[in-house]
């Protein structure tokens, strides 16, 4: 009982559910277990009793825990039955970060809820006993309840769920801006270091920007992925050709747009069964290469200069033999899927000259890559 307490910060006399089955998680399984009839007779003596269907609930879930059958969703569905205990992801798709993960904003507003919940059991309208029982209504009911606090604006106008997701979203980028500026810096440091610094091609790059101009004004793949990650969809292309070729190219590495909607983009979307467009899967492929990839691709080309094959698998082996950037030991299936990635950008890279028909890097993308790669991680000037 002092170790529930303790754990929850409350008397005995005000202990819930959930600060009860909180407390029976914190230990191993096998030694709540044996404490449970001592803790369920001195909840007793204590005058908060619980009941019959939390005790042999929790019993149930200790065992399935001790027996190695429990699954995390299994546990975590029980606490939520304890009537107090917010849902990890409500039917609405809101989720909840994890404990050690949450910001002051949702922290707050956690906690805030676990009070409302604690009122509503109080007054009646929330059944512990029928969730621990499997009761489907009162399930249904709990979900509605947290899906309407969530959405219902708070005094001060704040809405819980919007004010967390705009916390996560802050963080998440602000992670993302930490890791392009250190790996724009380590770009900085390699291409320094060069022995010999690339000079720029210029018939090579205007007979490239050419190309490029009449390319980027057909429809379809691959023009449409240009013009998106290059955001000319929202505004002109330049009339200078290296500011034009850097901009496609630096796109590539770092899209600032999406492919143009059209009426119908929701209803494609929605169908989970439908196979995704050359455009759309080029572009998703793109957005899913992490920095510390781009860095080490585009060092080891810097490195090895104008002639070394570009494939998309001989970007995958040297990514994965990079000492550029801290990897783990990369078997078969990590090479294929960074192959798989990279295939996308090798064919967009021979439309801007940067490889050429045999895959293999040119004095154009010698030069030009490292320039694309910082400007896609230079700030946007303001």
């Amino acid at each position: 009982m002092q170790f529930v307490c303790a754990h929850a910060g409350r008397p005995a006399t005000a202990l819930t559910r959930r600060d009860v089955a909180r407390a029976l998680l914190d230990v191993p399984s096998g030694v709540a277990l044996v404490a449970l009839p001592d803790l369920r007779r001195a909840m007793m003596a204590a005058g908060n009793p619980l009941s019959l269907a939390f005790w042999e609930s929790a019993k149930a879930t200790l065992r399935s825990i001790e027996a190695g059958v429990a699954t995390v969703g299994d546990v975590q569905r029980w606490v939520e039955s304890t009537g107090t205990e917010p849902i990890l992801m409500t039917p609405g798709y809101f989720v909840w970060p994890e404990e050690d993960e949450r910001g002051p904003v949702a922290a707050e507003m956690f906690a805030r809820l676990v009070a409302y919940l604690e009122e509503r059991v109080r007054s009646g309208e929330i059944d512990p006993d029928a969730l621990a029982g499997g009761d489907p209504e009162a399930r249904h009911a709990y979900e509605e309840l947290q899906e309407r606090w969530l959405a219902t604006p708070l005094p001060d106008g704040r809405i819980p769920g919007q004010a967390v997701n705009e916390e996560q979203d802050e963080e998440l980028f602000a992670a993302w801006d930490e890791e392009e500026a250190f790996a724009l810096s380590e770009l900085r440091r390699i291409v320094a270091e060069l022995p010999k610094q690339p000079a720029l091609p210029a018939a090579e790059l205007e007979a490239a920007a050419a190309r490029l101009r009449a390319l980027l004004a057909l429809p379809g793949y691959p023009a449409s992925v240009l013009r998106a990650c290059a955001g000319f969809d929202d505004r002109p292309m330049p009339d200078d050709d290296e500011e034009l070729w850097l901009a496609v190219a630096a796109g590539i590495a770092g899209p600032i747009s999406d492919l143009t909607e059209n009426g119908d983009v929701l209803e494609e979307f929605a169908d989970l069964e439908r196979e995704l467009s050359e455009e759309d899967a080029a572009l998703a492929n793109l957005c899913a290469i992490q920095h510390a990839d781009w860095l080490a691709a585009v060092a080891a080309l810097a490195r090895m200069g104008p002639g070394v094959l570009a494939s998309p698998e001989r970007m995958a082996r040297l990514i994965a033999e990079s000492e550029d950037i801290e990897i783990d030991d990369q078997d078969q299936d990590d090479l294929d899927a960074t192959e798989g990635l990279f295939a996308s950008v090798v064919a967009l890279w021979s439309c801007l000259g940067i490889v050429d028909e045999d895959e293999v890097l040119t004095p154009l993308g010698w030069w030009g890559l490292p320039k694309a790669l910082e400007r896609a991680w230079s700030p946007a000037p303001e």
